[in-house]
């Protein structure tokens, strides 16, 4: 044989899988491949940063150093779970790059730091491998593109969402024994009143605690949750969450609240599993725990009785058909401030308030529904009255009885000076029968003296200043 005789390769056949694009294949043989890293720890402790930081590094330097590989990027996530796609910003974007064809290879460092939920692995790892992305798993050395690893993936996924149920399942014991012994957490962030103190403990914010307490004041005035709305977005004071808007439900969780009055219930809520994280109210699921005085209370206990009482009568509303309306009415008004207030006596309907003109003029009347809808089939005597005839009846008989106390006069000038501007209560005559009603509480209390047979304490002097200065 010459020496220019050359000895042929031996021929070589390979079985192509019918899974695999040939067309990918070839290419894949003549272009370097464009390698990702993804990494992720659970936790902001020091420890898991380090290992953070640590896999950065590994990954970057491991890739730039294989002549086969185009580095794309360092994906991480940091201080989030596993469990759940939710809130991995850094992994969703990492799958979005791999759907526009900008990624070949994912390498991580294993399952668990992948996925602790097996089925997001297996679909992850599924719909990786249709668009011919794989991703290499280094703890199990495992590469996602063979159809074979799978069962691997399940069996190792499996594995890494027992261990996030019992972490969980540990977790929840140390929260119910925590809760025996009645620690509670705040949520200073989004709670309005209150403040962490110095020794960790909650004191009050005296700034928001006004907000508070606007809020209990004017819904036992008969405010609606809406007017205190209206209030609250006048004054520009900020909601919870530093808003300028507020809503209903803040209203409603600000009034029955138990915090407020210094106590706080434990285990109001919970998480049904660490995978869905679906948080559900406890209605006995599980135990909860009533803490009495725990922290300063901003409303006192008799004040937050009292509006509990009045959030249960307004949402306890009787319906009442209406002629012309779809539904029934039993949602609270604070519209006029009769409403409610009147009940026919013959059929104990509540009375509408309604405009009837005659002879061109209006005239505002207080009259039974069933009256108004039926006519005389449900109700027969019951009158209409006129709205400023009721008006002058109640104001007669609230200064009737607010003369014989000065602590009612007191009370009434509060409200009123409640709902009207300053500019519009400098009109003296209620501080006058303010005074006219203490001046006739301290000439009472020296008669008294005087029938008891105590002729000493009476003080003719000061009789005649206050007849004086009344």
């Amino acid at each position: 044989m010459s020496e220019s005789t050359t000895i042929p390769a031996p021929k070589v056949v390979r079985v192509i899988p019918a899974t695999v694009d040939v067309a990918e294949e070839i290419k894949k043989c003549y272009k370097q491949l464009r390698v990702a890293a993804y990494c992720r720890v659970s936790t902001n402790q020091k420890e898991q940063l380090n290992s953070y930081e640590v896999q950065k590094s590994h990954y970057e330097e491991r890739i730039r150093n294989e002549p086969k590989w185009a580095f794309v990027g360092i994906f991480a996530d940091k201080g989030i779970t596993g469990t759940s796609m939710k809130h991995r910003d850094e992994l969703n974007k990492l799958i979005r790059l791999c759907k526009r064809g900008k990624v070949d290879m994912i390498i991580t460092k294993s399952i668990s730091r992948f996925a602790r939920n097996t089925l997001d692995c297996i679909k992850m790892t599924r719909m990786l491998r249709a668009i011919h992305v794989d991703v290499y798993f280094e703890e199990q050395n495992l590469h996602s593109i063979d159809p074979a690893s799978e069962f691997y993936i399940s069996i190792y996924g499996s594995v890494a969402q027992s261990e996030s149920e019992n972490i969980s399942a540990n977790v929840r014991w140390g929260k119910a024994q925590s809760a025996k012994e009645g620690n509670v957490a705040f949520q200073y962030k989004h709670f309005l009143g209150y403040r962490k103190g110095a020794d960790g403990q909650p004191e009050i914010d005296p700034k928001q605690a006004k907000t508070v307490r606007l809020i209990y004041d004017r819904f036992l005035a008969g405010d609606s949750f809406i007017k205190i709305i209206q209030c609250l977005e006048e004054r520009g004071i900020p909601s919870p969450g530093g808003k300028t808007t507020w809503r209903p439900s803040t209203i409603h969780s600000i009034l029955s609240n138990e915090k407020y009055k210094g106590d706080a219930v434990i285990n109001k809520t919970f998480i049904e599993d660490c995978i869905s994280k679906k948080v559900k109210v406890n209605n006995g699921e599980r135990p909860r725990y009533y803490v009495e005085n725990n922290h300063p209370a901003i409303i006192d206990a008799r004040t937050f009785g009292r509006v509990q009482e009045e959030l249960a009568r307004r949402s306890g509303k009787p319906k009442v058909k209406q002629v012309g309306t779809k539904t029934e009415q039993g949602k609270y008004s604070s519209k006029y401030a009769l409403t409610e207030l009147l009940i026919c006596g013959e059929c104990g309907t509540p009375y509408r308030r309604c405009t009837w003109t005659a002879k061109g003029e209006k005239k505002i009347v207080w009259r039974c529904i069933n009256r108004l809808d039926y006519g005389k089939k449900y109700c027969h005597h019951s009158p209409s009255v006129e709205e400023n005839m009721l008006h002058e009846a109640i104001m007669r008989a609230i200064m009737k009885t607010a003369k014989q106390n000065a602590e009612v006069l007191k009370t009434l000038k509060l409200h009123i000076g409640m709902g009207l501007e300053a500019e519009e209560t400098e009109d003296k005559s209620l501080d006058i029968q303010i005074r006219i009603s203490e001046i006739d509480a301290e000439f009472k209390k020296m008669l008294n003296a005087v029938s008891e047979g105590n002729i000493e304490s009476f003080d003719e002097k000061r009789t005649r200043e206050l007849m004086s200065e009344k």
